[in-house]
C-alpha cells in the first residue's frame, strides 16, 4: 500500500489575519528603525550644517517637532534654535512714496522693477524659485486694496481657510496671516497667537506682537517692528498682525542671527518704495520644493524692491488664493487648515 502523505493544516481566517498583522508590524518597525537611523546620522554625523538645518526645520512645525528630541537633548536643541531678542524698529515712512492711480498704470509699460500689469487689474503675479524652493510673488499696485481678514474669535469656533476668507470678504486674492494657537498640531484656527488689528481695532492686545509686527496705516504705508498696542495706535495702524521675524527694515535686511531658520513653506508681506504691496508664498515639504529659509524670503523681497518686509505664519498654513483656486500646495497631510487671519486683496 502506498504511503499516505499528510496535508498541511488549512489556514483559518484568523491565522491569515494574524500573519498579515505580523508582516505589517515588522514592516512598520523596520521603517521606524530606518527613520531613526537617518535622523541619528543627520544629527550625530560630521555635518553641523545638516544637523542644524534639520533641527530648525522640524522644530518650526507643530506636528513633527518631536523628531529632533529622539536624538538630541533639550539643551542641544535649545542651543541650535536660540532665538534673537525681539527687535523693535522705526519705519522710515519717507522712503515710501505711494504712486497715484495714474502713475501705477503700467498696462502698456514696465514699471521701475521691470514688471507689467498686462491685464490692467492692478495685480502682477510672478513665479519665483531658488535652490530649494518654488513659489509666487503677487504685486498689488495699490496698497489701499490690502486689508486683514479676521475670523470670529471664539475658542470653540473653527477659523477660516484662506479660500473661505477670500469668499467671505469678497477678496480677489488672499494669503495667510499671523499664527494661531495650535497645541500638538490640533488647533482649530480660531485663536490668534499674537495681537490682531482689523480696521483700526486692536484684538487680543495682551498676546503681544511676537517676533515682528507688520501693519498698514491709514495711508497704506507698511510698518514693521512696532512693539506694543500703544505704538500701533500712535502710528494709526488699520490692518496688521504680529508674528515675525522682520525681514527687511528701511531697505536693509536683518542680520544673519535674526534670519537663521530651517527650510519650510513660507509666507511674507513687503512694500516697495512706490507703495506696492508684495505678497510672497513659498511651497515646501515636497520633492520639488523643500522650502525656504528666512534669508531666502529676504533675498526675494529685496529682488522685488521691498523697502520693508516681514515673515508671516508658515508651514501648513502657507497658501495663496487667486482666481478661484490655490496657486500653491498645502503642506498639511490633513488638508487645508483653518486660520484666524489672512491678508486680503480687495477688488
Amino acid at each position: 500500500m502506498a504511503p499516505r502523505h499528510a496535508h498541511p493544516p488549512r489556514l483559518t481566517a484568523g491565522r491569515v489575519i494574524l500573519r498579515i498583522f505580523i508582516v505589517l508590524l515588522v514592516t512598520l518597525l523596520l521603517l521606524c528603525a530606518f527613520l531613526y537611523g537617518v535622523i541619528y546620522i543627520v544629527c550625530r554625523g560630521p555635518s553641523v550644517t545638516a544637523r542644524n538645518q534639520f533641527v530648525l526645520s522640524v522644530r518650526e512645525t507643530s506636528a513633527i517637532g518631536f523628531l529632533a528630541d529622539l536624538v538630541l537633548s533639550k539643551e542641544e536643541i535649545a542651543a541650535i534654535e536660540m532665538q534673537p531678542e525681539e527687535v523693535t524698529v522705526e519705519t522710515d515712512v519717507s522712503l515710501i512714496q505711494i504712486a497715484s492711480p495714474s502713475e501705477n498704470d503700467t498696462e502698456s509699460a514696465a514699471d521701475a522693477w521691470g514688471y507689467t500689469d498686462e491685464d490692467g487689474d492692478g495685480l502682477i503675479l510672478v513665479p519665483v524659485a531658488g535652490e530649494s524652493y518654488t513659489g509666487y510673488m503677487l504685486i498689488v499696485l495699490d496698497p489701499m486694496r490690502v486689508v486683514l481678514g479676521y475670523s470670529p474669535q471664539d475658542a470653540g469656533y473653527r477659523g477660516y481657510t484662506v479660500a473661505e476668507f477670500a469668499e467671505n470678504f469678497g477678496a480677489v486674492a488672499a494669503v495667510n496671516g499671523g499664527g494661531f494657537q495650535d497645541p500638538n498640531g490640533m488647533g482649530n484656527g480660531s485663536m490668534p497667537e499674537h495681537l490682531v488689528v482689523k480696521d483700526g481695532q486692536i484684538y487680543c492686545g495682551d498676546l503681544g506682537v511676537g517676533h515682528g509686527f507688520v501693519g498698514l496705516d491709514d495711508k497704506g504705508i507698511l510698518h514693521v517692528g512696532l512693539a506694543n498696542s500703544q505704538e500701533i495706535k500712535d502710528k494709526n495702524i488699520q490692518q496688521g498682525c504680529g508674528y515675525g521675524p522682520i525681514l527687511i527694515v528701511n531697505g536693509q535686511p536683518m542680520d544673519d542671527a535674526t534670519l537663521t531658520s530651517g527650510l519650510n513653506p513660507r509666507t511674507a508681506i513687503g512694500q516697495r518704495s512706490d507703495g506696492a504691496i508684495l505678497l510672497l508664498v513659498i511651497d515646501g515639504r515636497r520633492a520639488t520644493s523643500l522650502g525656504a529659509s528666512y534669508k531666502d524670503l529676504a533675498e526675494q523681497m529685496l529682488a522685488f524692491g521691498a523697502v520693508n518686509a516681514g515673515n508671516l505664519d508658515g508651514g501648513s498654513s502657507s497658501l495663496m488664493w487667486m482666481d478661484g483656486h490655490y496657486l500653491n500646495n498645502t503642506a498639511a497631510v490633513i488638508g487645508v487648515r483653518p486660520i484666524p487671519t489672512a491678508f486680503l486683496v480687495m477688488p
